[in-house]
């Protein structure tokens, strides 16, 4: 086994009730990171953060290859009395991924796709395939995922234990919903396997589960049959956030992705929105071409010239209320000069990784990195309490720097985050002097959400509390999911920050 540490270290013990403490006290990274340089074990230590880069903390990472490997190291972590997160790409923006002071399962090397039916467009996977990984191995046999993010570097395994979600929600769900079974290794050291119909109750708990009832070893799913790597787009202007969401309504039904910019910086939440619907028969005349992995790929330079990889060095200057302001309100009226009401042909890969178009962009944030808050409110609900969010924002001088809407539809999953409705994911900056009011005006945005009958999703979360999470789930919801983790995990091994913050 490959393992970047090994409990069994003389100095282990020490390390481990030194970071403990660590954890509990919330002590400085500057301690962490002395800690980590002045220890004889110090290479057997990494310092992880989030994909915001807004939360940081150490843990012993383990890697392994095969479901043996996680069922040693499960019995190991037992005997020590360490806990185990599990971890993929690391795109959470929040603490879904870290475990501060104990163990993270880097699946990343279960990687291999096991099965492939071209005909059937069934495929198996181990957790640690990418979206980048599947796209590019089935394309070209005609199938594209059902449900993809905003992103193709997340992990299978990281995108079923959050349930994600992508532009068409509303009509495809989420990725869960397209799961024809997995199979997972328990802390009790029991391999299951799960579907709709066999241990159902586990099925539609762990996907969405946050990763704390069991490791996925293999996911087999069903992919979308398509004749055409491109996908028509329209796209128009939207002057108030009320207007954005009365033109969702009535085309939503003959849509494939429907999804919305929205200026963060203007009262009303103007913006742009985009409906893109795929191409069938013979209307994509190169299909061969359009569906290779050579066309999909996505361009390394900006224009042709400036490498992509330096961009997010040239927003940084514009990462401030002011410069937003400006960019936000130059992007608003080039749509409604130029791109209202246009129609244009884009392919999948550009128009569903939108967040692949500038590596690292993430760094434009500065050193304090980002925090997004997303919320999920039904429909006759969503705008008011949408726009009394925004104007919050502004009041408070914290307005957000990118907003995007999304239509949703429930789904039957334990700890699900949909809701008929909407969903608004604001993003800000996260700066050693506003922490604490970015904390309090999102308990501020919860109370609002939680008044509309609303909800929140983990793989975005970084600022919740366990009362927030107990109210919108409900005291049967959660438990059911505690009368299952005692179940599947009755020595509370597979923990995360997450978990501890708003589950345990």
């Amino acid at each position: 086994m490959d393992y970047v540490s090994h409990p069994l270290h003389p100095l282990f013990y020490f390390q481990k009730t030194f970071y403990l403490v660590i954890r509990e006290r919330n002590c400085s990274l500057i301690i962490v990171s002395l800690f980590i340089v002045f220890m004889p074990t110090s290479d057997r230590l990494t310092l992880l953060q989030n994909f915001g880069r807004s939360i940081k903390s150490a843990a012993y990472i383990y890697r392994p290859s095969h479901t043996e490997h996680v069922a040693e190291i499960f019995s190991l972590a037992a005997e020590r009395e360490f806990k185990i997160g599990l971890r993929g790409s690391g795109r959470s923006y929040g603490d879904a991924s870290l475990n501060a002071g104990g163990i993270i399962l880097d699946l990343r090397r279960m990687n291999r796709i096991i099965e492939w039916g071209p005909e059937s467009g069934v495929i198996k996977v181990e957790p640690g395939v990418t979206i980048q990984q599947i796209w590019q191995y089935t394309l070209e046999d005609g199938w594209w995922l059902p449900v993809v993010p905003g992103t193709m570097f997340p992990t299978i395994g990281g995108c079923l234990a959050m349930n994600i979600h992508g532009k068409n929600n509303y009509v495809a769900g989420p990725i869960g919903e397209h799961v024809l079974e997995f199979e997972a290794l328990l802390p009790t050291d029991e391999l299951i396997t799960c579907s709709p119909q066999r241990n159902a109750d586990l099925f539609y708990a762990m996907i969405g589960g946050a990763g704390v009832l069991g490791v996925f070893t293999s996911i087999t799913m069903q992919m979308k049959k398509i004749y055409s790597g491109n996908v028509w787009v329209d796209a128009w202007s939207a002057p108030t956030l009320r207007a954005m969401m009365d033109d969702f309504e009535p085309i939503k039904g003959e849509s494939d992705y429907l999804v919305g910019w929205v200026d963060g910086t203007h009262s009303r939440g103007r913006g742009q929105i985009h409906r893109a619907t795929y191409l069938h028969g013979d209307e994509d005349h190169e299909p061969t071409q359009t569906l290779s992995v050579e066309f999909q790929t996505l361009p390394d330079t900006f224009l042709g010239v400036m490498p992509k990889s330096l961009l997010w060095r040239f927003m940084r200057p514009f990462m401030n209320d002011l410069g937003t302001t400006l960019v936000n309100t130059a992007k608003y009226y080039h749509a409604r000069l130029f791109e209202h009401r246009k129609r244009y042909v884009q392919s999948l890969v550009a128009f569903n990784f939108l967040l692949d178009y500038v590596p690292n962009w993430e760094k434009s944030y500065g050193s304090g990195g980002l925090i997004q808050y997303q919320s999920f409110i039904p429909r006759e609900q969503a705008h008011d309490a949408f726009v009394e969010m925004l104007r919050l924002c502004q009041k408070r001088g914290l307005p957000t720097y990118l907003g995007v809407l999304k239509r949703h539809r429930p789904d039957q999953f334990l700890l699900t985050h949909a809701v008929d409705g909407y969903s608004l994911a604001m993003d800000f900056p996260a700066k050693q002097g506003n922490r604490i009011d970015l904390q309090k005006l999102a308990d501020d945005m919860n109370e609002i959400v939680l008044s509309a009958g609303g909800r929140f999703y983990f793989a975005k979360d970084s600022t919740l509390n366990a009362n927030v999470v107990k109210r919108y789930l409900g005291e049967d919801t959660m438990d059911r999911f505690r009368k299952l983790k005692a179940r599947c995990d009755p020595d509370g091994l597979l923990e995360t920050e997450l978990y501890r913050r708003l589950l345990s």
